[in-house]
């Protein structure tokens, strides 16, 4: 089973484009980033710049529209995440307390949608996608 380890650091939501991070912290991440790897469990991973760099498009009205960044009251944003394949949950949850996280930092863990979790009509649409199929909503 996949699973997205999200990493929503506290303070990110308002933090400014510059990306000044400690030497010692990118050190035990990279320690860590590749003990997955030497597992065999990773699949992705990938940081984020902060919300103030990007933008959001909310479909509310009815028509997009778009708010670039730092957004009013958002209280969390997801910094990075990794991709991991592991046999359950409970393994996912090993992996994230092996993190070297911060004291502000949490990890979230959501399972990615296989094919398989789908019905026979939905899988049915899907495949008419064979080129999708090769960029995620993969078999189980």
């Amino acid at each position: 089973m996949r699973y997205m380890m999200l990493m929503i650091p506290k303070g990110y939501e308002s933090a400014g484009p510059e990306l000044d991070l400690p030497v010692d912290a990118v050190e035990k991440m990279m320690k860590y980033n590749d003990d997955l790897r030497a597992a065999g469990v990773l699949v992705a991973m990938e940081g984020l710049h902060p919300p103030s760099t990007g933008a959001r498009v909310s479909f509310a009205t009815g028509t997009p529209v778009v708010t670039d960044g730092p957004f009013a009251e958002v209280k969390e944003v997801v910094g990075g995440f990794w991709i991991i394949d592991v046999p359950s949950l409970q393994d996912a949850i090993e992996w994230a307390k092996r993190c070297p996280g911060a004291p502000n930092e949490t990890i979230e863990l959501r399972r990615i949608q296989e094919m398989d979790d789908y019905s026979n009509e939905v899988q049915d649409i899907v495949k008419d996608y064979p080129e999708l199929l090769d960029k995620g909503m993969k078999r189980s």
